[in-house]
């Protein structure tokens, strides 16, 4: 074992990046922007990484100035300080007043055991953790130990580690102070945060260098901004993949697909994805139809477009040991699969019996599954899941020996394996983008690594269906978000296990509001359609889902955010309230925020009351208008169908009438909803919901006490609008102009969901129902004009 020992010599470089030297390692450092650092350490005889899978770009360095002080080197920026301690070696992130972010273990800093690598920092007084990606237990990680080894984790329990993402990037909390750490590195690493010790945390990597950059912030959002600045941002997605997506283990045959499609439509159920899962494929072999089950795959497929379905096909990378299949013939014609030290292939048993896997870390690999992805999407298919690619093989275990390209470099599984599936999700997507011909991808993936939000969407994986798991899912979703992944989601209902109705109702409820919401369940369980829990369930499923696609508008523009600056949608509690330390009690951890003004409390199934915190300033209770002061708990009765729902005074939030899908033209009708009480801004954004870097129309909207405005169109799309409805919550104005003309006011009885499945906000909330009756609106034509509103 080797701890970095001290400072012998240390130089600046021609791209601006600070060298050190000690007798058992090299360091550098580089400064890119106001506030992040890039550190990295390896042995003398080593080599530093420059970009990779999760950097595959790095904008140019960013000149910094050092001085030097008793035995110290500072460089100050902006707004953070780094300063780089020389005997021994150690380094102290802080800010410019001097608070600690980050500072390395005294007596520790980086160590070396043999191929493993391990950097020390000192726990700071009530050091909160946050991030990892799809990582279970709580919101905040202190005091837990997790392992970064993708992994095919199936019915996985509360607490199971690791799971199938992998994703070496956390955000921290020390003095209130934000900062955030990146470990980049694709090995196997491990991350401490305080597990069974109060000295210190720590990040390892189980072999290659010490490569982690430092996120100074100074506010999440800068973080997470600067973080996808490295990694990529995920492109702004079709919105049908908006819409709710059907999956069952499996549909099949094609009678039973249609049976499900026409179940929708006959129930006025909205819906714009069914998923085929394994058993459409011939003898679960990839690239295949069944020829019973499917006789005719593209007339079915346009069977389902002609009722407004989109089609979303499994795709395992397991390729099937047979000699006149076409997809293995070809494979081993091009040499695609990866293969032992000796040369000869590796095999491994997965769906279709021995298998044999393409190295997707090798660029002329990606281009052969490219081309088959985009044959199927030539006859048809519109998205493309990616599963069991961590890779999964029955024994769980591919022999570490076997060997990939890693782009020409050379390596092992050691190497390569948490970062097969994201390679996997790229040559997807890259067939996808080519068979589509300037139209958006849908790929959605269960393996990736940082970086991945570039090519996939993500779900959670093999849940279960109980109480533990409707909430865990929640905190993931979130968790995804501050990683960097916008677009994630997990299975309504759980996967595995039978729902009950109760069960299904809520997870339901708070999935509307999710990025990805689709429905899943396995083979030989109970159906899980909307319909399959009776005819309240069913109901409120119909009223949950008209809500979400109400809302499209809201949800596209959050989406277009996450493409522009990396905030995701769905938004831990974290980013605008980190100094309110009770929204990350184990009480509240669930709770999240849908943009920045809408918070969403996920409930247990059975539960009759819910015990909620409401930050700082005033609320709305989305459901009736009753106010509520923040920066207190409050104990919320609920009914059967319902969870608590607030919107925060300022805010906006634009809707739309419901359509049966995505694709359906809507009334023309935005209505924008605006809550008295505070100020708020929101930019909408439009595009015809599907070409990749197509024109569109952005709107700015900015609201404070009697005034709303409404900022010109910018970009050449034409809206979807033609007419804008404004509801005032929180007032009753006597008086609204537009453009100083003065508009009729109208009173509507108003509810989001035309009434939840037995549950009536008058009879709940008495007190709120003059309110409600009476919520003032009004409306006047406009098609991406700028407008002016007052009202008093």
């Amino acid at each position: 074992m080797e701890i970095i020992g001290d400072v012998v010599k240390y130089e600046m470089d021609g791209d601006h990046r600070l060298h050190l030297s000690t007798a058992a390692a090299r360091a550098r450092i580089t400064l890119y922007g106001k506030s992040t650092f890039r550190i990295q350490m390896c042995r003398p005889n080593e080599v530093f990484g420059d970009t990779g899978y999760a950097c595959p770009t790095l904008p140019p360095p960013t000149a910094f100035d050092f001085s030097e002080k008793d035995g110290a080197l500072t460089v100050e920026t902006e707004t953070a300080r780094l300063i780089i301690h020389t005997a021994p070696l150690r380094l102290r992130f802080e800010t410019l007043d001097g608070t600690v972010l980050s500072e390395d273990d005294p007596g520790l800093g980086t160590v070396w055991d043999g191929t493993e690598v391990t950097t020390y920092k000192t726990l700071q007084p009530g050091e909160r953790f946050f991030g990892l990606g799809e990582k279970t237990g709580g919101l905040d990680k202190a005091g837990k130990q997790y392992k970064n080894w993708n992994t095919d984790a199936f019915g996985y329990g509360h607490n199971t580690d690791p799971l199938y993402v992998t994703c070496p990037f956390y955000m921290g909390l020390s003095h209130d102070r934000p900062y955030g750490i990146f470990l980049n590195n694709h090995s196997q690493t491990v991350f401490n945060f305080g597990a069974a010790n109060d000295r210190f945390s720590f990040f390892s990597a189980a072999r290659g260098e010490m490569d982690y950059f430092f996120f100074a912030g100074p506010e999440p959002s800068d973080i997470l901004r600067d973080y996808t600045e490295l990694t990529g941002r995920a492109d702004l997605p079709p919105l049908w993949s908006l819409g709710f997506q059907q999956c069952r283990y499996s549909y099949y045959p094609e009678a039973e697909m249609l049976r499900v499609a026409k179940g929708f439509r006959d129930l006025d159920i909205p819906a714009d994805v069914i998923y085929f899962d394994i058993h459409y494929m011939q003898d679960f072999k990839v690239f295949t139809w069944h020829g019973e089950h499917f006789p005719d795959p593209a007339s079915l497929i346009a069977k389902l477009k002609s009722m407004g379905f989109r089609v979303v096909v499994i795709l395992d990378p397991g390729v099937k040991v047979e000699e006149g299949y076409e997809a293995f013939d070809e494979g081993t014609a091009r040499d695609v699969f990866v293969k032992y030290p000796d040369g000869k292939p590796y095999r491994g048993a997965a769906w279709p019996g021995w298998c044999q896997f393409p190295d997707f870390t090798d660029a002329d690999v990606r281009e052969w599954w490219a081309e088959n992805v985009a044959r199927m999407a030539e006859a048809g298919v519109d998205g493309f899941w990616n599963d069991m690619n961590e890779p999964a093989v029955w024994g769980h275990f591919t022999p570490d020996i076997v060997q990939f390209s890693l782009e020409g470099k050379g390596g092992s599984h050691k190497d390569a394996h948490n970062v097969y599936g994201m390679q996997m999700a790229r040559a997807t997507a890259k067939g996808a983008r080519k068979a589509l011909k300037g139209k958006r991808p849908f790929v959605l993936t269960r393996a990736t690594f940082s970086g991945g939000q570039r090519d996939s969407a993500v779900w959670t994986g093999d849940n279960y269906a109980d109480d533990t798991h409707l909430l865990l899912g929640a905190r993931m979703v979130s968790g995804m978000g501050i990683s960097g992944f916008p677009f994630a989601g997990n299975d309504v209902g759980g996967f595995t296990g039978d729902a009950s109705a109760a069960l299904y109702k809520r997870w339901m409820a708070y999935s509307a509001f999710h990025p990805l919401m689709r429905a899943h369940t396995m083979i030989n369980s109970k159906q899980a359609e909307p319909w399959s829990f009776g005819e309240e369930c069913t109901e409120a499923a119909r009223n949950y889902i008209n809500l979400r696609y109400r809302l499209m508008p809201h949800l596209y523009s959050l989406f277009y955010e996450a493409s522009q600056n990396g905030m995701p949608p769905v938004r831990s509690l974290l980013f605008r309230f980190y100094h309110e330390w009770k929204v990350f009690s184990t009480d509240f951890e669930n709770q999240f925020m849908l943009g920045e003004h809408l918070l969403i409390c996920p409930v247990r199934a059975e539960a009759e009351f819910a015990k909620v915190y409401l930050p700082e300033g005033r609320w709305y209770g989305f459901f009736n208008d009753a106010v509520y002061e923040g920066g207190r708990e409050h104990v919320v009765e609920l009914q059967r169908d319902t969870i608590p729902v607030f919107m925060q005074a300022g805010g906006i939030l634009p809707e739309q009438s419901a359509v049966k899908y995505t694709a359906e033209a809507h009334d023309g009708i935005l209505r924008l909803h605006v809550y008295a009480g505070g100020e708020g801004s929101y930019t909408l954004y439009e595009d015809d919901g599907e070409t990749a870097d197509g024109v569109s129309l952005k709107r700015d909207i900015s609201h404070r006490e009697g005034h709303l405005k409404i900022g010109a169109g910018e970009g050449g799309y034409t809206s979807n609008f033609d007419k804008v409805r404004v509801y005032f919550h929180g007032s009753n104005p006597q008086n609204v102009s537009v453009n100083g003309v003065p508009l009729e006011i109208r009173k509507k009885d108003f509810r989001f969901l035309n009434a939840i499945s037995n549950f009536d906000p008058y009879e709940t909330y008495p007190e709120a129902a003059k309110v409600i009756e009476q919520l003032p609106f009004a409306e006047f034509s406009n098609n991406g004009e700028a407008a002016e509103i007052t009202f008093s």
